[in-house]
């Protein structure tokens, strides 16, 4: 069964960022940004939030997705696999809020969320009165509105400080080797950017997917409040339930260590990029990517076995074509 994740200190207590990171595991900081205005207005109403957030909005487009009623607020494939469950929509701040609060009428409403806003371009009067003082300045917040929104199993290769100012929301984390226990869908086709878990955490039994239960074995699971913030380390895969009509949470992510590239088109030169890309990093991050290379790389049981054969994208047999659709996207990377 999954664990409580740890938490950092004591409520209050100051920070010290290279104690927090070089804990090489994810910590709940209860009460980090509890004194942000944001996070008091979330407290006081759900319409205070949302007069106060917008006050502050410039009218700049954001990516919002919206999902229909039956999808359950879950993130991910359509029926087909040739597509995503949800409409993209380019709408502004202001518009997410006034459709969340009708959504919030209705007794099945579809799910709504904003992603991955950059703060500085659709709210530049947040910054002012609110930041997290032991970050770099130059690391920017993003921004995450919707109602009860699931993002399934997925990660990010940098670090995470992710905030949460209004609502509640329910982290599920895994450690990065869990990568074969938790069915991860393509690598090129993701409906969040990242790859996914195919496997529903609230699904346990689905057959397609008996090794999920072996994965919750090793979960750690934290539930935060206005004014928490949980620190996700590189490569640990988080599942992040939104529990209320109106959640936000503002994030910032960052490459802890120095060192940093992107793949080259032989394996001679996949090697030197691999120093490259993967020397510096700290300890804990070097073996997190091993084990993914090891999954995806060198390891002997197909990694897309559980992914429809039309959709297997780069992880499929690796025709002439596909070589060819792996170094345009290389080079685009370089």
């Amino acid at each position: 069964m999954p664990t409580a994740i740890e938490e950092y200190g004591q409520r209050g207590q100051p920070l010290e960022l290279d104690d927090l990171v070089g804990g090489e595991r994810p910590r709940v900081i209860r009460g980090l940004c509890r004194d942000w205005p944001l996070v008091g207005w979330a407290r006081q109403s759900d319409t205070a939030f949302a007069q106060g957030l917008a006050a502050w909005d410039n009218g700049s487009d954001v990516d919002a997705l919206l999902m229909a009623p039956a999808e359950g607020g879950v993130v991910g494939y359509n029926s087909a696999f040739d597509g995503f469950n949800y409409q993209h929509h380019r709408v502004s701040v202001t518009q997410v809020l006034q459709r969340l609060a009708a959504c919030s009428r209705l007794p099945d409403p579809p799910g709504l969320a904003l992603q991955s806003a950059l703060i500085a371009e659709c709210l530049p009067g947040f910054l002012e009165h609110h930041a997290l003082a032991f970050l770099d300045p130059q690391i920017q917040p993003r921004l995450w509105i919707g109602n009860r929104v699931t993002t399934p199993a997925h990660f990010d290769e940098y670090a995470n400080i992710a905030c949460v100012v209004g609502g509640s929301r329910r982290f599920t984390l895994f450690p990065t080797d869990q990568v074969h226990n938790l069915y991860i869908g393509p690598l090129d086709f993701a409906p969040t950017g990242a790859a996914i878990s195919m496997a529903r955490l609230d699904q346990v039994d689905d057959p397609r997917f008996p090794r999920l239960r072996d994965a919750l074995t090793h979960a750690q699971v934290a539930e935060l409040q206005p004014g928490d913030a949980i620190y996700i380390p590189p490569l640990w895969w988080h599942h992040v339930e939104s529990l209320q009509p109106l959640n936000a949470l503002v994030n910032y992510w960052w490459i802890p260590g120095s060192g940093r590239g992107r793949a080259m088109p032989t394996a001679l030169d996949g090697l030197l990029h691999a120093i490259l890309s993967f020397k510096s990093l700290d300890p804990a991050d070097r073996a997190a990517w091993r084990t993914l290379l090891e999954h995806y790389v060198f390891g002997e049981e197909d990694p897309a076995a559980h992914i429809p054969a039309s959709a297997r994208g780069v992880l499929g047999p690796l025709t002439p074509a596909r070589a060819e659709q792996l170094k345009e996207m290389i080079r685009r990377y370089l």
